[in-house]
Formats: C-alpha cells, structure tokens, sequence
C-alpha cells in the first residue's frame, strides 16, 4: 500500500534519530536522566525502537503496531525532557526555553502519529 509522503517523512525522522544513537552515543548518554539503570544500553535500545518503529510504520502488517510502540516511547521519552529541565548540567546546554518547547512538541508529534491510525 502507498502512504501519504507524510508517513514517509515521519518513518525518516525516526530511522533517522534512532540511528544517530550509534553515532553519537555520548551525546544521547549526557542527557540519559541519572536514576535510571544501565544508560549505554538505554541508549542502544532506544536506537533500536526507533529504528524498527520508523520502518514498522512503512508497511501495512505494521504500521498500527509501530503508531503505538511510538506513541508509548514518546510518552517514555518525557522523562528524559523533564530531567534536562531538572538543572544546568542536565540541560547538556540547551537553552531553557528550547526544553520548555520540546514537551508540547512530544504531545504535537504523538498526536501526528495518532493521526494514521487505521481502525
């Protein structure tokens, strides 16, 4: 089935961020919030979610499975964003306001995958 370019655009975005994982690890790593265990395998599978959830939402077979599994791993995601709003050296020196802006953003972009669900 051929999908909206949209769609597309979205499973890039993920595919995209999931594979800047492996290439910047230690970027991902300074902002891995302190109280959760084992950050360097939080980070791989991160990676890798994002990566399969980005091809899952290509396919038919998939794609509502992937709509989910990126609704839930945004919602997890959120922890990360309120613990770089926690102090400086958890912002990684990214301005306040940009931290305060990406929250509604992680509401904006699970609503946008929402939007292609099939019932």
């Amino acid at each position: 089935m051929i999908y909206p370019w949209h769609l597309y655009t979205m499973a890039a975005m993920y595919i995209f961020a999931g594979f800047m994982h492996f290439i910047k690890p230690k970027a991902y790593l300074r902002i891995m919030p302190r109280y959760l265990p084992n950050p360097k395998a939080l980070v791989f599978w991160s990676g890798v979610a994002e990566i399969l959830l980005g091809i899952g939402l290509c396919f038919s077979l998939t794609k509502n499975v992937a709509i989910w599994g990126i609704i839930a791993m945004l919602l997890v995601f959120l922890l990360v964003h309120f613990y770089m709003l926690s102090g400086e050296k958890a912002s990684a020196g990214v301005p306040k306001w940009i931290l305060v802006l990406r929250i509604p953003l992680q509401f904006g972009l699970m609503y946008w995958a929402y939007g292609y669900l099939a019932f």
